[in-house]
């Protein structure tokens, strides 16, 4: 696609507006998504909104860096250092960040039932998904899985974090829940279990079993991702916990 000085030179069904429309929000790019939040062009070159969005990501993305994962925490200093990015447009794109997030990290009322990994990664995003420090928490639940209350249990290093059956059991307990999640968080967004967290989860549902409060899942959190244990290993095949 060739860019020029105005959205409005470009062939309608190219436009970001149009697209969106037509389309949805998901079928454009990310230079394009910048370029609704932005409105016009210009900088160096004279770009339009789209090219203006893809310079943005370019800059952004300098020394090997992840352009979304800098423009997660970008800053107003940061944005306005380039080209044809003024004030009003990166307070725009701040703005767009910060409500993004706001949306992704809220969490379910109470009582809202818990019945898939992504519900219950979404009750816990704002305490984990984006920590710079590994934690532990828990989601506990009703008899009908309903949500009661969650937990942030430990907060350990960058690398790892330490939580005990014996204090995630004492919380549970404690709320008076029936049934339980646990999760915790990879700082560096990697998903993979480490052989600590899938040993914890083998005594975790060694524990659930003989308290009879049973444990539906084990959640890793990371860059706005998430993992289940329970549907990508066997461990609740080995000790099943009658729910």
């Amino acid at each position: 696609m060739t860019y020029s000085l105005r959205i409005a030179d470009l062939p309608q069904s190219e436009r970001p507006r149009e697209r969106l429309i037509a389309y949805g929000a998901k079928t454009l790019s990310t230079a394009e998504l910048i370029a609704i939040l932005l409105g016009t062009g210009q900088g160096a070159g004279k770009l339009s909104a789209v090219g203006l969005g893809q310079y943005i990501l370019q800059e952004l993305s300098q020394h090997q860096r992840d352009p979304l994962g800098v423009l997660r925490d970008v800053n107003i200093q940061e944005l306005t250092k380039v080209p044809g990015v003024g004030p009003a447009k990166a307070t725009t794109i701040l703005a767009a960040i910060e409500l993004g997030k706001r949306v992704y990290q809220s969490r379910p009322p109470e009582k809202t039932v818990i019945d898939d990994p992504q519900v219950a990664a979404a009750a816990l995003s704002n305490e984990l998904m984006w920590q710079s420090q590994e934690r532990f928490a828990v989601l506990m639940l009703d008899v009908k899985n309903k949500l009661i209350a969650t937990q942030v249990i430990t907060i350990g290093t960058a690398t790892e974090t330490l939580a005990h059956p014996r204090e995630i059991f004492r919380e549970i307990i404690r709320q008076g829940a029936t049934r339980a999640i646990v999760a915790h968080n990879h700082p560096s967004g990697n998903l993979e279990p480490s052989a600590e967290d899938l040993s914890l989860t083998r005594q975790l549902l060694e524990g659930s079993r003989f308290l009879g409060i049973p444990l539906l899942d084990h959640l890793i959190l990371g860059n706005g991702n998430h993992l289940s244990l329970r549907q990508t290993t066997s461990l609740w095949e080995e000790t099943p916990q009658g729910a």
